[in-house]
């Protein structure tokens, strides 16, 4: 098992104190110190694996004595049946960690399952599906972690990552008189030379006011796959192009096709489906 950073630590910690984990009456009242038990984390669906040092670590941070086994990696193709890890040791403690450990390895493994239908769907294009900030708070890293596992790449993984003018940033600005073209050369000036400057836009007039105020990056907000295209014609690889907003697995192919070269899709860790996966207690 690989060793996680200290905030994964903590966001475990935190998991087993809101679960009180250790004040379990249905297992302290029911399962004797000496049973000796092997739970087994198997897939019960179709999906890719991510999250199992996570899970393997909820188990050891609970009893330090159990033994536990990966039996696959992350990036791992699960079938229904597939055997992912084992545990050996006191049932009780096994009990203990069982929902904790399945939460996060269901979560991860949903995330890195539904990223990689994404990327499957646009295979054969140049373009790259990146995640969003939309992430359950303290989970971020686990779940930026888990769309890499699918094929996919992370966008921001906060504020402090890059500068990123949307809406909301225009709308104050406008209030002081300022045009979008003054808004991305304000942000140009103040920015550090390691800094991209991206700037959502809604249409191609703004676009094209985008591409010469010197954006980096310009992000196409919700815009018909037409007017992709039209967007793309306008700004000619001068930039990088972001597409966002509304994207589905239905129409992210025709999506990849207008040339763009990121789809990010706030989905992905936002709207998780977890994937099936049990623990199965077994004794001899």
């Amino acid at each position: 098992m690989n060793q996680l950073p200290p905030e994964v630590y903590q966001l475990i910690d935190a998991a087993l104190t809101e679960d009180q984990t250790f004040n379990d009456p249905t297992t302290n009242s029911l399962i004797p110190p000496e049973i000796q038990g092997r739970g087994v984390l198997r897939a019960k669906a179709h999906g890719v694996l991510a999250g199992i040092d996570v899970a393997l670590a909820v188990f050891s941070r609970v009893d330090p004595s159990l033994k536990v086994e990966a039996l696959l990696s992350d990036r791992a193709v699960l079938s229904p049946t597939t055997d992912i890890a084992i545990v050996k040791g006191s049932a009780g403690s096994i009990l203990r960690a069982e929902r904790i450990a399945l939460n996060f390895l269901q979560r991860s493994s949903g995330i890195a399952s539904d990223t990689n239908r994404y990327v499957e769907a646009i295979k054969g294009s140049s373009a790259r599906i990146v995640d969003t900030r939309k992430t359950i708070p303290g989970h971020r890293y686990l779940d930026k972690y888990a769309v890499r596992m699918g094929g996919g790449y992370n966008h921001r993984m906060n504020l402090a990552d890059g500068i990123l003018i949307k809406d909301n940033h225009i709308e104050a600005l406008r209030s002081q008189e300022m045009g979008l073209k003054e808004v991305i050369q304000l942000a140009l000036s103040k920015a550090s030379h390691t800094i991209k400057v991206e700037v959502e836009v809604e249409t191609l007039e703004a676009a094209q006011e985008a591409l010469d105020a010197g954006a980096h990056i310009i992000m196409l907000d919700n815009m018909s796959v037409d007017m992709m295209r039209e967007a793309m014609n306008i700004i000619q690889n001068q930039a990088v192009v972001e597409a966002s907003g509304g994207i589905t697995l239905e129409t992210v192919g025709e999506v990849a096709e207008t040339g763009v070269h990121l789809i990010s899709i706030g989905g992905l860790t936002h709207s998780v489906t977890a994937l099936d996966i049990s623990l199965d207690l077994e004794f001899t």
